[in-house]
């Protein structure tokens, strides 16, 4: 059996929306447990959003937010860093670089995908989006759930791939290669910007 399956670049299709995962200050800081300094992953982001808000393109945040004890209770014990990420703290705001727009939707979730039991594939419909470019934090964590959830609810997905980063090199270059082989098209910046309508 052949390993190079064929594949279809779609590039973007109809209206697209720019969803920023965890572009939180508890995964973009070095001072937090769960983070990492990654100056060049929040100019990426910076650089998109300024692209989408020039064109009137929908743009939405994700968070990771607890507000008691029984969210994610499984995930929060294998990772209890997480425990930090309550409604509170200054972790699960988005950062202060990328400061959201009072008419961009923040979504706030539990878990590693942006979709699961939240209302985002709703207001998605709701904005008419056809194609998602994902960007944020990690990778191999949140970004690649999200990215698969995204294919999963029949959206177009595009990771740009400057706009995503992890705190392990090797964890990053595979699952960049993973998502580009079956569930999305990892494209360059530039490319994304000079595709957007």
């Amino acid at each position: 059996m052949s390993h190079n399956l064929e594949r279809n670049s779609l590039g973007i299709v109809g209206r697209p929306a720019l969803l920023l995962v965890d572009m939180i200050n508890g995964f973009t800081s070095s001072r937090c447990p769960l983070g990492t300094d990654c100056p060049d992953v929040v100019a990426a982001n910076a650089r998109l959003l300024a692209a989408f808000r020039e064109r009137g393109l929908p743009v939405i945040f994700t968070t990771v937010v607890y507000h008691n004890d029984e969210q994610a209770k499984v995930f929060r014990a294998r990772i209890p860093a997480l425990n930090c990420l309550t409604s509170d703290s200054e972790w699960v705001q988005i950062d202060p670089a990328l400061r959201p727009l009072p008419n961009e939707l923040i979504v706030e979730k539990q878990w590693a995908s942006s979709f699961y039991g939240t209302q985002l594939d709703a207001a998605l419909k709701a904005l008419n989006v056809d194609t998602l470019i994902v960007t944020g934090l990690t990778t191999s964590g949140c970004v690649r759930a999200t990215v698969v959830d995204g294919l999963q609810h029949d959206y177009v997905v595009i990771v740009a791939e400057e706009a995503v980063g992890d705190r392990n090199p090797e964890a990053h270059a595979a699952n960049l290669f993973d998502m580009h082989a079956k569930y999305a098209d990892v494209v360059k910046v530039d490319d994304v910007l000079q595709q957007l309508p």
